[in-house]
């Protein structure tokens, strides 16, 4: 439904004068109250939706790393033992069972099993599993929920990425952030409620694409989309002041521009003149806040060391996980870190480790930071891929060296701080981490818990558009992982 037309279609002359009484009455007691009691939650710049959260939250933002690519569970999280025993013999059929799989390996004479080369162990009080690869990860198992059953609809990265982040294959659905931006609104007057890091990463890693549609607002209102903060040059392109323009100059623009724009939204009440308004005030307070917030200066060098030699890289992931606490801290409701470079169908073994070593000691130094300033307990932080990677190899196969191809049926993604019972796994797969034994979790499972966190219940929390009442979760409804909660 477009809401201008329903405005256009539900007010006439009886129905303006016979609720204008209401609406001065209304207008005049949100004055008396302030601006934060206007709205559920948030500030006066973003609010959230009245009646939101529908419950007690347990954590009040959301950080999610997302490794784009889809990092290979059984050399990561999933440990399978027994697999040395099948080494490079032909995947059971009994364990494939008619499951499709790509034609990057459909072709192929065989499927051999490729055991993981990498060691593991039991990390923390509750026995979770990490690979090798990941020592400082591995530190912070006692903050971890392990989910080892994942599962997706999608088998090739576009539409998985897009399903991770939106609940739907189909583009133009509105993502997790936007969604979380819409319904909770944020604390900062002077950042974005959304806001998205699109890191460098090894150059011998083999990369996908990245596409705005997974910090996209789809179908919601354009102010709800996720700002993404450039690692070179201007953190957000045309904010600052082009050559002989300085601030003053800019104010009296922008002013002249929202009484123009005022005019235009008083004429024709379209919303998208009001999202514009308010983007244009927030650009101009981001020239001063943007500059403040990628300044580390007031870092002290026991917090950059902890997060290790590229924190002063620019564009890095070490340096996005630091910029992210700090956007957290300022009150921005969502922060997005996607990392390329996880996609291994060959030369698995260097690839990934160059993967890790990217990724492994920010990640754990930012859990542990916002720990240790008081934040974790109501910060909820998702660390996954859009899908898993198979137990037989694509290509050659060695003990040495292997590849991988796509696995949709289960995968790896665990689950930190904001509500989160610390030090545990929940699901099971095979002997192959080919199919999932015990405790599936769907993706649209996985989105309707982290909406539980937030405080908002993923069935009540719909947006209409094309004839549906649009849910993050899909129309088909979802669960809550209540065994993954404190």
């Amino acid at each position: 439904m477009n809401p201008l037309l329903a405005n256009y279609e539900q007010l006439n002359r009886r129905r303006f004068f016979a609720g204008a009484g209401l609406n001065v009455g209304g207008i005049a007691l949100a004055g008396l109250l302030g601006p934060r009691t206007a709205s559920a939650g948030g500030s006066d710049v973003h609010p959230g939706l009245p009646g939101l959260p529908h419950h007690r939250p347990t954590a009040k933002r959301l950080l999610y790393l997302h490794m784009n690519g889809a990092p290979s569970q059984i050399d990561l999280f999933d440990h399978k033992p027994k697999l040395v025993e099948h080494f490079n013999a032909d995947l059971p059929d009994s364990v494939r069972n008619g499951q499709r799989i790509t034609t990057m390996t459909s072709g192929q004479k065989r499927l051999p099993v490729a055991p993981s080369r990498f060691a593991f162990q039991k990390c923390g009080e509750g026995g979770v599993e990490f690979s090798e690869l990941l020592p400082h990860v591995a530190g912070i198992a006692d903050h971890v929920a392990m989910v080892k059953s994942v599962h997706t609809d999608a088998i090739n990265h576009d539409p998985a990425c897009t399903f991770v982040m939106t609940g739907s294959e189909v583009p133009g659905k509105a993502s997790l952030g936007s969604w979380l931006s819409y319904g909770l609104g944020s604390a900062s007057r002077d950042l974005p409620a959304f806001v998205v890091f699109t890191p460098t990463f090894p150059k011998e890693s083999q990369a996908q694409a990245l596409f705005t549609r997974m910090w996209s607002s789809g179908f919601l209102p354009s102010k709800y989309d996720g700002v993404a903060l450039r690692g070179a040059g201007d953190p957000v392109l045309y904010v600052e002041n082009p050559p002989g323009v300085d601030r003053d100059d800019r104010r009296a623009m922008l002013d002249a521009l929202e009484r123009l724009n005022s005019r235009t939204l008083e004429r024709f009440g379209d919303p998208a003149t009001r999202t514009r308004i308010q983007q244009y005030e927030m650009a101009f307070r981001m020239q001063t806040s943007v500059p403040e917030l990628t300044d580390l200066g007031s870092e002290t060098k026991e917090t950059l060391a902890a997060y290790g030699p590229d924190v002063e890289r620019p564009g890095s992931y070490a340096r996005s996980a630091i910029l992210a606490r700090r956007l957290l801290e300022r009150g921005v409701r969502v922060v997005q870190i996607l990392h390329r470079g996880w996609d291994q169908h060959g030369n698995l073994p260097k690839l990934i480790a160059g993967q890790c070593r990217d990724v492994d000691q920010p990640t754990a130094a930012l859990v542990k930071d916002l720990e240790q300033r008081g934040m974790l307990e109501d910060t909820l932080v998702v660390f996954g891929g859009e899908f898993g990677r198979t137990v037989y190899s694509q290509g050659t196969l060695t003990k040495e060296d292997y590849g991988r191809d796509h696995h949709p049926r289960n995968f790896c993604m665990w689950l930190a701080g904001g509500g989160v019972r610390g030090g545990i796994t929940h699901g099971e797969t095979d002997d192959f981490s080919y199919n999932v034994v015990e405790n599936p979790v769907h993706l649209n499972d996985l989105n309707a818990t982290i909406l539980h966190c937030m405080g908002i219940d993923g069935e009540r929390f719909s947006f209409p558009f094309q004839g549906l009442d649009q849910r993050l979760i899909g129309v088909e409804g979802a669960n809550v992982v209540r065994d993954v909660l404190a």
